[in-house]
């Protein structure tokens, strides 16, 4: 074996065990931010038609305009409007995305994602915002207990 070919295979060798480290700690990585992104979830006593009444009453309620979604599909999106940052050269919305599902017991599981959306620099780079998912922020349980209340209202009257 000639010499840089020697050099080569020892090369590679020592490149591979530092090529399964860093898949570790890539997978790592993804894990962390996709436990981020995962929604908080909700169990309501009423039918999945019944819950999109009330969440549709409860996005209103919180400001936010309904962008799409139906009661048949079991999806919701809406946005909130846009407050300008301190600068006034920015803005940030907050996205809210619900998913419904029938749940086993005739109830209806609810599964909610709020997104923070900041543009930095809307004058420069228009466009180019950055989506967080918001983790530790009382919107998810206004919005919970706004639906609940919004299920119990015909209840009432």
């Amino acid at each position: 074996m000639n010499p840089p070919r020697a050099l080569l295979a020892l090369l590679s060798l020592a490149l591979f065990p530092g090529c399964e480290s860093l898949s570790d700690a890539t997978t790592r990585v993804r894990e962390k931010l996709a436990a981020r992104e995962q929604p908080r979830t909700h169990l309501y006593p009423a039918p999945q038609r019944a819950t999109y009444e009330a969440a549709r009453v409860a996005v209103e309620q919180m400001g936010f305009r309904l962008v799409r979604g139906g009661a048949a599909q079991g999806e919701l999106d809406a946005v909130s409007g846009l407050s300008a940052s301190d600068t006034l050269r920015g803005s940030r919305q907050i996205t809210l995305k619900l998913r419904l599902k029938a749940a086993l017991d005739g109830g209806t599981e609810a599964a909610l994602l709020l997104t923070e959306v900041i543009e930095s620099d809307s004058s420069g780079r228009a466009g180019q915002g950055t989506a967080t998912p918001l983790r530790d922020t009382p919107l998810y349980e206004v919005f919970f207990r706004n639906v609940q209340a919004a299920i119990e209202a015909p209840k009432k009257g």
